[in-house]
């Protein structure tokens, strides 16, 4: 379906000063060739400020069939054929015939000459000349590279475009390094653009990828397997019964293919093979290839309006190239080439009365068709637009091109945050203009060239529009043209800036807003698709025309948003995307939608409620006013009612009154009763200063109620401004009178994935007002000592139990008093969570031992102890943390002695023990050697024991207390002759004696 508007995108229009009856032309960088009938010549005309202007002509050896110019290498490469022999040149540096200089200098392919100037300035054109074994019929050359495909029957050649140095010049040539063997095909029309070829028959067309592979992989062939795969391929067909040849040579018959579409693999089952022939040097850098098939695409003859195939074979086969944004054209040709990123490859090709667009540069797809109203004669695609000439009409659609190719550019651009209008919209005709006589057209930049050629049957015709019919004939006369008044003419059609254009489309839209919403946003969605066209031209550069641009660009997303909020369609959500990429503010388009339409909070689309309710819920560095922020509640009391909770809990309604939102809540609270309800009129209560209905409100949910409303929404306690976390005035009133449910609901956001440990982290920092990056507030350990009782993800477990062991040594290193009561006692945190474990008995013992100079650093130092006990806590990570401790306390010694044994450095905590506190030795003993460490009774303690004693010192009662129990253990554990063995050599047998009796009689009562 195509939409019809009636819109101006062509502006003025020059004609061409020719003198001689142009044949064909073809359009370059800034400039027009044109080849005039019955001369072997080319006349160039370039662009000088709009103006077209004869430049040069070139010679050719003969008339000139088809030409092309490339842009990269600026060459023009042209089809030439001199008595009934067709050859193939390329013309370099024609430029130089602008000074007026004849000088030529003609070679073949791969063949450089030798400067006759000695490496002086180059003013001479170049002719490399390329021969072919078979007579070239069509040609093409990659705007993005430069290479040079041409077709013959049954093959295609691909050249090589060289950049070379010669003489210290820079020069061009050409290398023949492939041939694709098609068989059974004679290609009208090709197209060839960065490995991708697409072939044109009468009523096929297929499109092919060149692949670089390996050497052993490629899917090259010889001459002769390709003669003989031929041979075979004819064998096969020869065997298929034939029908008899009077079916075949009578006219009135006209045998057609069943219309066919084929993608991707599929297009191998078409019939037509593809063989390569590698023709390079055969150097190790030469790139070997594969063929890729992309897509096929079979027609039957259209027979609708005539009845000629001639008539009815397909045209204008056309690869357009996309290019990734930012990637800019400089003057350099090799540069050009290597700073232009593909970014999207389109295939056009058209029947008379049938267009059709197909992305290829993933995979293949039918984006637009294009219905025509007359039989067209040619078409010229554009990243904008699509061109179509007539017998008499130069008409122009829109192109799906830029929508496609932003999708390729960002896969993920149907978001919430950006959008784009789909690629298969309707497209639509803007304009229809008159020309008489057209015959061909070609395009560049915004000038549309056209040839036109009026038969006397054009010029009667425009002589008299209002012509009537009589059955006699001869009853209308034909005209000859005057002799002052040529039958042909070459247009240069100025199309209008794409501004302007905009403009026109946006004001032609606003006919439609109350009458046919869709037309309205169809035509918007056109502008809008023109605009992103023009920003992805990659020769666009920061000038004044960007920046203008950029700002239709933003326009054009206002107006959308604009059409999907007011219109309840079916996309009415996208307008959510289209506001956020105008980079309009909240306020500009609550004013922007009142002053608009005019209406009241009830009358607001469901898109807009949508954008509104979105915008709201994130944290936008945006305050509404008083007026505003009342109206966004009206509009949600009408429009979703259960969306005023949120709304208030959003920094865009900070400015609202809270008498009034709290009218609303009331009214809400009477239908939708919720503790999302109930937490926001405490807010508000708050804001008003009014306790006893904070109070109130506070009190009608339970404590875990009261956690699940502040999970469902965390902006009553926090928001984010500019990067940072800002409290709430509920979260400041909490942290006073109810820290616990303040610290429960951050855990609970924390697990439901709401915030972030170091957001959590910062959101207590800035809560508590502490500036002092090393003094952590107690808010914030009960935090982590909450996290670590709900069992955490092992992901945070050990940076969790880090965090605590370096804050537990800090204070007790510092002696530091928290600034508010811990929440958990060291038991409570014993009996409630995994992770902190039962204090060994042993430690109990050494720390009574010394009496602690405050109490609150026994509790860090219980809770620390408790850590170390647990199975959690990765010991050997640990140790630096514990550095700050000071070494001459009981509290470090105990800490360090209970690392040293979950290292199982079970002899290196005995020293340390008797060194420092001998009198908990035992008691350490009896806990910690056990099992596999029992031989270190006899093996280290009774030795070590015996030798203390032995050298003396100031605690030998402490220590002969020890060795006593010792020695009842060891008695108990070893025979008599091991227990003797084990006894010092140098010992006083009285002390002993007693063990070793009372050892016996146990033994012997057993």
């Amino acid at each position: 379906m195509v939409q019809l508007y009636n819109c101006h995108p062509f502006g003025s229009q020059q004609i061409v000063p020719i003198k001689q009856e142009p044949e064909l032309f073809c359009c370059g960088r800034d400039c027009v060739f044109v080849a005039c009938a019955g001369g072997c010549k080319i006349d160039v005309f370039v662009f000088s400020q709009e103006v077209c202007e004869p430049l040069c002509s070139i010679s050719t050896v003969g008339k000139v069939k088809q030409m092309r110019y490339s842009d990269v290498g600026d060459y023009l490469v042209a089809v030439e054929e001199k008595n009934q022999v067709t050859s193939l040149r390329a013309y370099v540096n024609w430029r130089c015939k602008s000074t007026g200089s004849s000088r030529a200098s003609v070679r073949l392919v791969g063949i450089m000459i030798e400067d006759p100037l000695n490496g002086g300035p180059r003013d001479q054109m170049e002719i490399i000349e390329m021969p072919l074994s078979d007579s070239p019929l069509c040609i093409s050359c990659c705007p993005v590279q430069g290479d040079l495909l041409v077709g013959c029957t049954n093959k295609l050649v691909v050249f090589y475009l060289k950049h070379l140095l010669h003489n210290e010049l820079s020069m061009i040539d050409f290398e023949r390094s492939l041939i694709l063997h098609v068989v059974n095909i004679t290609p009208i029309q090709i197209a060839f653009c960065a490995g991708y070829i697409s072939i044109m028959m009468e009523f096929e067309v297929l499109v092919l990828k060149l692949l670089p592979c390996e050497k052993g992989a490629a899917t090259t062939t010889p001459p002769k397997a390709i003669m003989l795969e031929q041979y075979q391929n004819e064998s096969l067909l020869d065997q298929v019964p034939a029908a008899p040849s009077s079916q075949f040579e009578s006219d009135d018959f006209v045998i057609c293919q069943r219309p066919m579409e084929l993608l991707g693999e599929e297009s191998k089952s078409s019939g037509i093979s593809v063989t390569l022939e590698s023709t390079g040097l055969g150097s190790e850098d030469a790139v070997c290839f594969q063929v890729q098939y992309i897509l096929y695409r079979c027609f039957s003859p259209d027979f609708s309006q005539v009845f000629s195939v001639e008539d009815t074979r397909l045209h204008s086969l056309q690869l357009l190239p996309m290019y990734r944004t930012g990637n800019s054209s400089t003057s350099d040709d090799k540069t050009a080439s290597q700073n232009k990123e593909l970014l999207s490859l389109f295939c056009f090709f058209s029947m008379p009365h049938v267009g059709y667009l197909y992305t290829i540069g993933n995979l293949a797809e039918l984006i637009s068709t294009y219905q025509y109203p007359e039989r067209s004669q040619e078409a010229v695609l554009t990243p904008q637009f699509l061109h179509v000439i007539t017998s008499n009409n130069l008409q122009c659609y829109t192109a799906r091109c830029s929508a496609a190719a932003a999708r390729d550019e960002d896969p993920y651009i149907d978001t919430t945050m950006k959008t784009c209008p789909p690629v298969t919209l309707d497209v639509c005709a803007l304009r229809m203009q008159l020309f008489i006589g057209l015959k061909a057209m070609g395009y560049f930049k915004n000038h549309v060239i056209l040839l036109t050629k009026a038969t006397d049957e054009n010029i009667t015709e425009r002589e008299n529009p209002k012509r009537t019919f009589s059955r006699k004939a001869g009853s209308i006369r034909h005209r000859a043209p005057p002799a002052t008044e040529p039958g042909w003419n070459l247009y240069v059609v100025n199309t209008v800036s794409t501004i302007q254009l905009y403009k026109e489309m946006v004001e032609y839209s606003r006919k439609y807003e109350t009458i046919r919403t869709q037309s309205s946003i169809h035509l918007l969605s056109e502008a809008h698709l023109l605009i992103r066209a023009a920003l992805m031209d990659p020769s666009l550069t920061e000038s004044s025309e960007k920046d203008e641009l950029l700002a239709a660009f933003r326009e054009s997303c206002g107006y959308l948003g604009d059409c999907y909020s007011r219109f309840d369609t079916q996309f009415s959500h996208l307008t959510l995307p289209y506001y956020k990429m105008s980079a309009l503010s909240v306020s500009d388009i609550l004013s922007r939608g009142n002053s608009g339409m005019g209406r009241g909070c009830e009358d607001y689309g469901k898109g807009f409620v949508f954008y509104l309710k979105h915008s709201l819920s994130e944290d936008l560095d945006e305050e509404l006013s008083e007026e505003l922020a009342t109206k966004v509640l009206q509009i949600f009391s009408i429009h979703e009612p259960i969306q005023l909770p949120h709304a208030l809990c959003s920094p865009c309604l900070k400015n609202v009154s809270p008498q009034t939102a709290m009218r609303y809540l009331q009214k809400l609270d009477a239908t939708h009763t919720s503790v999302l309800v109930t937490l926001t009129k405490a807010a508000m209560a708050l804001k008003m200063q009014n306790l006893v209905a904070y109070k109130t409100e506070m009190g009608c949910h339970k404590e875990m109620m009261m956690v699940y409303g502040f999970m469902i929404e965390p902006r009553l306690l926090m928001h984010r401004r500019h990067e940072e976390i800002v409290s709430s005035e509920l979260a400041l009133h909490l942290k006073e009178t109810q820290p616990g449910l303040l610290v429960a609901s951050m855990v609970a956001l924390y697990e439901n994935s709401k915030i972030g440990l170091q957001e959590a982290d910062l959101y207590f920092r800035v809560l508590c007002g502490n500036e002092d990056q090393e003094r952590i507030p107690q808010l914030l350990v009960d935090f982590w000592e909450a996290l670590l009782v709900a069992c955490p993800q092992e992901a945070v477990l050990q940076d969790l139990l880090f965090k605590l062991v370096s804050q537990y040594v800090c204070r007790i290193a510092r002696r530091q008093q928290p600034d508010t009561k811990p929440q958990k006692t060291p038991e409570e945190l014993i009996n409630s969570c995994c992770h902190y474990g039962l204090i060994c008995p042993w430690i109990t013992y050494m720390i009574s031992t010394e009496l602690l100079q405050d109490d609150e650093s026994a509790e860090e130092l219980s809770k620390l102890q408790s850590l170390l006990c647990g199975p959690s806590l990765d010991i050997a990570s640990v140790l630096p943390f514990l550095e700050p401790l000071p070494e001459h306390t009981v509290a470090a010694l105990s800490v360090l002695v209970l690392c040293d044994t979950r290292l199982g450095e079970h002899e290196k905590s005995i020293d340390k023990i008797l060194d420092r506190c001998p009198e908990a030795v035992i008691s350490y003993a009896s806990h910690e050697l056990k099992d596999a460490n029992r031989v270190l009774w006899w093996t280290k303690l009774l030795p070590e024991l015996c030798s203390r004693i032995r050298h003396g010192g100031g605690k030998d009662h402490i220590l002969i207390s020890a060795l006593r129990e010792t020695l009842s253990v060891v008695a108990m554990e070893l025979e008599v002759k091991d227990f003797l063995n084990v006894l010092p050599e140098d010992g006083s047998a009285t002390f002993f004696l007693p063990y070793l009796l009372n050892h016996n009689r146990r033994k012997s009562a057993t």
